[in-house]
């Protein structure tokens, strides 16, 4: 499935409609450069699953987690280098808690990610956005 979107409300929007097949359990591996649009895809998503989520980018703190009928955790790892790093921030803890993670700079944690990760890259496509979901892996 691919998405296309020229705008920050337009990209909500997809992650909003991409929400709608996400269950408790699923894992969501984010790609795309800095300023692709992974944040604004993540509050469409929490919009769905967590209307009253404030989302903002995880940069500082790694990982946010808002509440909802499915809580939606939502990681940042741009920062993260090592399973070591992972196990500081319970990754795992929150992989087994039964929300939805989202986890942007995704690729930066490769060999972590669990069985039936959904891929979704984001990339500057002209003057918009090219959001294209690839198949569980």
């Amino acid at each position: 499935m691919v998405y296309r979107t020229k705008s920050v409300l337009e990209t909500e929007d997809a992650g909003y409609q991409f929400a709608a097949g996400l269950h408790a359990g699923d894992v969501v591996a984010l790609t795309g450069g800095l300023g692709a649009g992974k944040t604004a895809f993540v509050r469409g998503i929490a919009r769905r699953l967590c209307p009253e989520a404030e989302v903002s980018s995880p940069t500082f703190t790694i990982a946010h987690e808002y509440e909802g009928e499915i809580p939606v955790f939502h990681f940042d790892m741009y920062r993260i280098s090592s399973f070591d790093d992972l196990y500081n921030i319970a990754f795992f803890d929150y992989l087994d808690r039964g929300g939805v993670s989202v986890i942007e700079w995704s690729e930066n944690i490769e060999d972590a990610l669990p069985e039936g990760t959904i891929r979704v890259d984001i990339t500057v496509d002209g003057d918009g956005r090219r959001i294209t979901v690839g198949e569980r892996q």
